[in-house]
Parts: structure tokens; C-alpha cells; sequence
């Protein structure tokens, strides 16, 4: 494929600039799922999406598409009615796990995110080629969709990437493969985002999956096929999410009330929880990552290969340390595997065009520290001047106020066409204007600053030192047949 693959349509509507569009969206967002979910994902001219309505957010606000890329990867496309002439590029979360796109993927997101349709910007959101792990993947679907979108309405007169989660690492990763000086990208939003990439960024899960299985020892349980812990979960296992959820419960009692909890259920917990750091409100979503996503990363990316290591950790406050890191399970990195999944979705810091983060401080997902490894990055590579780093008193990781991703986007575009650099104390004083629009509150904590990555994770040999993957070993690394993660 070249890069640039051909919307999948029906038909196309004049619209009211005069610019060629997609399949134009009106009927209702059930009737997108329904009548994409069986078109083929193969020849550029197969069958395109029915019509079908804009979110209610945006109801008399947009005129929205959705379609197919010649990738099979579903999109989804909202344009104001009184559109700025920009566009907002959205990479989603996850990653997702399901075998193939998904056709609700972007949907969804469009009516998350409406707060930038309703700001007058354009957006379009890819639901990305298949599911599973693959930065490199997903940030490819964002650029040929920007691409789509130039090609079926009209090239925008400026382009920002926005990520969400891991959606922040591939929109990190799409500014150092697509937003070199004078490619098409402007500036770019990332919030609550992975930045700390692939190699490095799931250490606390690693050592969770270790620490879980030395004290409940119940995910293998000893009567079941035995297999190494960092594969996250046997390949053929037919476990579920709430079958996991019942050995989490069996073991620390998660679900009930403290005082319906047994002495060693509560002695279990409160190891695995001062061990990790992990909250406990999000205890079982780190376990399901560190099960079912590390098993797509292993088995259905790297072909079993282990790209983690917990060799040289000391593991710290449980009620017996010693007996913990003498009985906890230890292994180290295939270092081809690590390769690849460090050159898919580290980041190197080369970044040429203006970068707003904006993080909540108790995140319980994507840790606030992640924040302080991506400007190690910058740094070591010699571009932080380009980064402006946000946090707010928040403690959710899957949204934020509304008032301030539309506060962040506009100071990110002041920024861009006026090259005046915003600070967390200007961004702090320009949300209340946004907040009289939205009411969602603005929550900025500007003189906040995040600790080192290494203070909340454990660091690896070797894992102090940022970027985790140079410009120079990503060049060296492109150069090996079949490097990273297919997409």
C-alpha cells in the first residue's frame, strides 16, 4: 500500500464550500455500526457507509461521514457548519483487542471529543486497521486519514493531532514520523497520555503481574498450565475479564467492603497495592492490561518473544520485602523483542512543531510521571523548547473538563499562527472564559511539576537515561528487515 489509501463510498454530496465529500452522515449513529460492520476491507472501490446523524452534541452544529480507508481501518469525520478552516486529527486509546476495526470506535469518540466540532475545528478519528498493539500502525491510519480528508473536502488551513492515553503515544509518535519542518501537521494535543512508550511505559504493570502471582498465586492457578508470566496469559486461553475479575476477588477481596474481607485478603491487597503503587480503583484494569494486552503484545506482535524485564528490581513495601523479591518470579528481555516494541512505540524527543500536554495529577492509569519521562525526552534530544507541559487537579484518566481541552486547543492554535508560547499560568487564566461556555470547571495546578519517571516506576539497568530509543538507534533499527510490530 502507498500510504494513501482511497475512501470506501457510495456516493458523494456537494457541499457548501464546493468541496467533494464522503458518504454524508444522517439517520443515527446505530444505523454506522450496522451498515459498515460487513463491508469488505480490501478493494479501494467496495461499498461505503449509509447515511446516518451527527451526535446529538452536535445536532444543527456539523455535518458528519463516516467510511472505510482502502487499509479496512473505519473513520469517522465531523465538519461545522461554521467551520475555522482547521482540522483536529483524533488517535484514540486503548489499544483495543478485537481481531478487527471496529466501526463504533470513532463514532464514539466523535461525540467524546465534540467539544473541538463545536470550536469550529473539523475532526476526524480513525478506528485504526485491525485492534491489538501498534503505534506505528495507528499513527500510520491518523496520517492517511489527514490525507483522506485533504483529498475529499480540502487541504485544512491548519492540521493538529490530538491523543488521548496510548492515543497520546501515537500522536507523539506521528509528530516524529509526519510533523518534520514543513509536513502537514501544525501542533499537537496530548492528553493523559502513554509517553513514556513501549519499553519502558508498562514496567509497573510487569512488575503488578509478578507481585499479583507471588502473593495469590491463582493467575495460573498450580493445577493449570504453567507459562511464563510476562506472556500475560496462555495463548490458547479462553479466560474472560470476569473470570480474571473472580480470581482477583478470590484472592483480595477487591469488590467487598473492607470489614467483609478475610485477614489475609486485606493483608494480600494492601502488599499489592504499597508494592505497585497502583490505585486500588484501578487495580483491575492494570491486571487486565497486564494480562490480556501483554498476551496480544507477546504472542500476536512479537511472535512470543519477551520484550520485559524485572531483573536487577528490588521490590519495596510489602510486609516482608526479603521473602517477596526472593520468591518473586524474574526474567529478562529477548533483546530482538524489546527491540521491537521499543522501536514501535518509544519516542526519540525530535520534535519540530509546538506540543501541549495536559495531564490530570492523580491519572490512576497513565501515571502523571509519564509527563516528566516525555520531557526527559525533549530534553535529551534538544527540542523541549517546543513542548509546554499542563496538569490540573483531576483524578480521572479517560476525560477531562471540556472547558479545558477547549482552552488547550485554543492556546495551542495562538500558538501555532502567533508563535506566542503559552505557560501553565496563561492557560490557568484563559480557561474561566471557556468554563462561562461549558461549566465543567477548570482545574489547572500551575506550579505543579512531576516527579521523575524512576520515582513511581521501578527502573530497569540502563533506565534512567531519555530518550529510551535515540533518533540514531531508530535510524540503525529501520535498516533491519522486518523491525517493530507489523501492522
Amino acid at each position: 500500500m502507498d500510504g494513501t489509501p482511497k475512501a470506501r463510498r457510495t456516493r458523494r454530496f456537494r457541499s457548501a464550500s464546493g468541496g467533494r465529500r464522503l458518504a454524508a452522515v444522517a439517520g443515527g449513529f446505530a444505523v454506522v455500526v450496522a451498515a459498515t460492520a460487513a463491508a469488505p476491507a480490501g478493494g479501494a472501490d467496495a461499498r461505503g457507509s449509509d447515511p446516518v446523524a451527527c451526535p446529538t452534541e452536535l445536532t444543527a452544529k456539523a455535518t458528519c461521514y463516516t467510511g472505510q480507508d482502502a487499509n479496512g481501518a473505519y473513520y469517522a469525520i465531523a465538519l461545522p457548519k461554521e467551520w475555522n478552516g482547521s482540522l483536529v486529527l483524533h488517535a484514540h486509546g486503548g489499544p483495543d483487542l478485537g481481531a478487527a476495526s471496529d466501526p463504533q470506535r470513532s463514532v464514539e469518540d466523535l461525540a467524546r471529543w465534540s467539544v473541538m466540532v463545536d470550536q469550529g475545528y473539523a475532526w476526524a478519528g480513525s478506528s485504526y486497521r485491525r485492534g491489538g498493539y501498534g503505534t506505528r500502525m495507528a499513527a500510520t491510519d491518523t496520517e492517511n486519514l489527514r490525507r483522506l480528508f485533504a483529498r475529499e473536502f480540502r487541504t485544512p488551513k491548519r492540521t493538529y493531532l490530538h491523543g488521548q492515553s496510548w492515543g497520546g503515544n501515537v500522536a507523539a509518535k506521528a509528530v516524529e514520523m509526519f510533523a518534520s519542518d514543513g509536513g502537514p501537521y501544525d501542533g499537537a494535543l496530548l492528553t493523559n497520555g502513554v509517553l513514556a512508550g513501549g519499553s519502558r511505559g508498562y514496567d509497573y504493570r510487569v512488575d503488578l503481574r509478578v507481585v499479583y502471582q507471588y502473593y495469590c498465586g491463582n493467575h495460573p492457578r498450580p493445577s493449570e498450565p504453567q507459562y511464563p508470566l510476562w506472556s500475560g496469559l496462555r495463548e490458547d486461553s479462553t479466560m474472560t475479564s470476569s473470570g480474571l475479575r473472580a480470581r482477583l476477588q478470590e484472592c483480595t477481596g477487591l469488590a467487598s467492603a473492607p470489614q467483609d474481607r478475610t485477614a489475609l485478603q486485606q493483608r494480600n491487597l494492601d502488599d499489592i497495592l504499597a508494592v505497585t503503587r497502583i490505585p486500588e480503583r484501578t487495580l483491575e484494569s492494570h491486571l487486565r492490561f497486564a494480562t490480556f494486552t501483554f498476551r496480544d503484545i507477546v504472542h500476536g506482535r512479537l511472535g512470543g518473544r519477551n520484550p520485559f524485564s524485572n531483573e536487577g528490581v528490588r521490590y519495596t513495601g510489602s510486609h516482608d520485602d526479603d521473602a517477596l523479591n526472593a520468591g518473586v518470579q524474574r526474567f529478562a528481555a529477548d533483546p530482538s523483542a524489546l527491540r521491537d516494541l521499543s522501536y514501535d512505540s518509544d519516542l526519540t524527543g525530535r520534535v519540530s512543531i509546538p506540543v501541549l500536554t495536559l495531564h490530570a495529577i492523580d491519572d490512576p492509569t497513565a501515571f502523571v510521571e509519564h509527563e516528566a519521562a516525555y520531557r526527559a525526552a525533549l530534553h535529551g534530544a534538544g527540542r523541549d523548547r517546543h513542548l509546554v507541559q499542563t496538569f490540573t487537579r483531576e483524578s480521572e484518566h479517560s476525560g477531562l473538563s471540556p472547558s479545558e481541552y477547549a482552552n488547550s486547543l485554543a492556546a495551542l492554535d495562538i500558538w501555532v499562527r502567533h508563535g506566542t508560547r503559552p505557560t501553565p499560568s496563561s492557560l490557568a487564566a484563559s480557561c474561566p472564559s471557556f468554563d462561562a461556555v461549558y461549566g465543567t470547571g477548570c482545574f489547572y495546578e500551575a506550579g505543579f511539576r512531576p516527579a521523575a519517571y524512576a520515582s513511581r516506576v521501578n527502573p530497569r539497568p540502563g533506565g534512567l537515561s531519555w530518550p529510551a530509543m535515540t533518533a540514531d538507534q531508530e535510524r540503525q533499527w529501520s535498516r533491519v528487515p522486518g523491525v517493530g510490530i507489523a501492522p
